[in-house]
C-alpha cells in the first residue's frame, strides 16, 4: 500500500508531525532542565495523541484511496480490510 496523498492532506500531517518533533526537542530540554514530572508526563501525552492523529489521517487517506481503487481495479478487499485493520490495530 503506497502512501499517495493530495497536497493538502499530506501538508496537515506534515505539520502535525513537525509540531510534535518541536514538543519532543522541548520534552528533552525539560528533562535535562530537571523540570517537574508531572509537566514532562503531560507534554509526553500531549506529543502522543499527536502522533496517534497523524497516524490515523494517513490510514483514514489510505483507506480512502485503497478503497476507491479496489473498487476500480476489482481489487481483494478481504486482504485490504485485514491490512487496514492491522494498521489501525498499530495505533490502538
Amino acid at each position: 500500500m503506497e502512501l499517495e496523498m493530495a497536497a493538502d492532506e499530506l501538508k496537515s500531517v506534515l505539520n502535525r508531525l513537525r509540531r510534535a518533533q518541536g514538543q519532543i526537542a522541548g520534552i528533552i530540554k525539560m528533562i535535562e532542565d530537571g523540570r517537574d514530572c508531572e509537566d514532562v508526563i503531560t507534554q509526553l501525552a500531549a506529543v502522543s495523541r499527536a502522533l496517534d492523529r497523524a497516524g490515523f489521517a494517513i490510514i483514514a487517506t489510505g483507506l480512502q484511496h485503497c478503497m476507491a481503487d479496489g473498487e476500480r481495479t476489482g481489487g481483494d478487499r478481504e486482504q485490504m480490510r485485514a491490512r487496514l485493520e492491522k494498521l489501525f490495530l498499530s495505533l490502538a
